[in-house]
């Protein structure tokens, strides 16, 4: 059969014409809007399309993905959202009806879509860090993160590790995004503030701006959208002040992690100084073999909280936390407590012995703290509450980078807004050292006694000469 002619109503950079054996088969998915045109059309190696809700961009997701696999023989593309069933209903099940069947075929157990011409879209979820397990080794010349700012920025770079391979394909990742959520911070950075590495000894280190590319959505850009809903411009519209901001108008600056929202850089974080001896020193940590999440914490003589240093790192037996945390303590910096989770408590079966009892034995003393997340948190926010002086009761170093920014990204909990969210759990453990230390009891330093030196007895003034001025000389007879 001869080659149709061409609809001249659809745009080339949606009218797609593949081969199924002798027949030519016309895909037409529709006219994208001119932001989704430029998505389609985007070289860059990282491409963000997003800001306000309802701009077509899970659409344009959908469209570049299975017209790449079409165009491109033996490409192959990864489709990532966050959770497996955001997956299956805007992805999945929407690609299967998208997609020309006769050039196609999809396979539910692997979540793998392979077309005729050798190319392959692979569906995926991200589950935390476990889910690195998962894509170890995987190679593609494509990724979509779909709703990137739920993302952590390690899981941004851990797939962005995956691009590779031995295809004549360029290598690009595809991003959508919203204002908010726990990758608010660095899907910011890099594509609204611009703010790149650069200047590091190591050249793999730094980020070339050229490399990066964001297309502003806007709900107006969806015409579509806005002629079958017509109600969606009220609703967003009625949405609390800051969240019609992120998702009206794609305002970057209104939103960042949502369990926190009254922590402020300039209010809550300090450049370090030398904390004084005489203040009562603690500390804090959650333990896990994924991470030990180590705080120094030092109190003022008005209850004053400083947290002026920190440890975090992963793969620690008992042996090699304990040594750590003794060796970051300086000498004479007399740590009160060390406060830790109940489950460190919890024995062993093959020892019988507990965590605590380790940390005992090689030189630091758990004192174990209340375990009740929402009562915690709220304490945390308790704490980073202004005072009556318009100070908060709890200041971080700034040098403590990880807790400011993972107290920064964390959100609440989708099923108890009260709690925190238990994942990503990379961000879990900073956040639960603190909550340790704060439902915990401490005592504010005492306040110096300043001594006066006595006077002698020969030095004393006389009661008399003082209130009378002293004796009578010749200035009294002057004015």
């Amino acid at each position: 059969m001869g080659r149709p002619r061409k609809n001249p109503n659809v745009p080339k950079t949606t009218e797609k014409e593949s081969r199924a054996g002798n027949t030519y088969i016309t895909w037409d998915p529709g006219k994208p809007n001119p932001k989704q045109e430029e998505f389609f059309k985007s070289r860059k190696t990282y491409t963000a399309y997003g800001g306000a809700k309802g701009g077509g961009k899970t659409w344009a997701v959908r469209v570049k993905a299975v017209g790449g696999a079409l165009l491109n023989p033996g490409i192959k593309i990864l489709i990532m959202r966050r959770t497996y069933p955001e997956l299956e209903e805007n992805h999945i099940r929407p690609i299967i009806k998208l997609a020309p069947q006769q050039l196609c075929s999809y396979n539910g157990s692997t979540r793998i879509m392979t077309f005729t011409n050798g190319s392959t879209i692979k569906f995926g979820h991200w589950a935390g860090e476990q889910s690195e397990q998962e894509y170890q080794g995987l190679e593609f010349d494509w990724i979509f993160i779909d709703e990137a700012t739920q993302f952590t920025e390690r899981a941004f770079n851990y797939l962005g590790g995956c691009l590779r391979g031995v295809t004549q394909y360029d290598k690009r990742m595809y991003l959508t995004c919203n204002p908010g959520g726990v990758g608010h911070r660095w899907v910011k950075r890099l594509f609204i503030d611009r703010d790149y590495k650069t200047g590091s000894a190591n050249p793999e280190e730094n980020e070339n701006p050229d490399d990066y590319l964001f297309i502003p959505a806007t709900v107006e850009d969806n015409e579509v959208l806005l002629k079958s809903s017509p109600g969606y411009l009220k609703m967003l519209a009625n949405m609390p002040e800051n969240l019609r901001a992120a998702y009206r108008y794609g305002d970057w600056s209104s939103l960042g992690g949502n369990y926190f929202p009254e922590f402020r850089t300039d209010i809550h974080t300090c450049e370090p100084f030398k904390v004084p001896e005489h203040w009562q020193k603690y500390r804090s940590i959650d333990y896990g073999l994924d991470a030990l999440a180590c705080y120094w914490w030092a109190v003022d003589e008005d209850g004053r909280s400083w947290c002026y240093r920190e440890w975090k790192e992963k793969g620690l037996i008992v042996q090699d936390a304990a040594k750590g945390m003794i060796e970051r303590t300086l000498p004479g910096e007399k740590i009160s407590i060390t406060f830790a989770p109940p489950d460190m408590w919890s024995r062993q079966k093959d020892t019988g012995r507990t965590m605590a009892e380790l940390f005992a034995q090689n030189g630091v003393p758990l004192v174990k703290a209340d375990n009740n997340r929402v009562q915690g948190h709220m304490m945390i926010k308790d704490a980073l509450a202004l005072r009556a002086d318009g100070k908060p009761s709890i200041v971080f170093f700034r040098t403590c980078k990880n807790i400011i920014n993972d107290i920064r990204d964390i959100q609440a909990d989708e099923d108890n807004p009260d709690d925190c969210a238990k994942d990503p759990h990379e961000l879990t453990h900073t956040v639960d050292s603190v909550r340790y230390y704060c439902i915990s009891r401490i005592v504010p330093a005492e306040k110096q006694q300043i001594e006066i030196p006595r006077e002698e007895e020969g030095d004393k003034e006389d009661y008399e000469d003082y209130m009378t001025g002293g004796e009578v000389s010749a200035g009294y007879l002057t004015f």
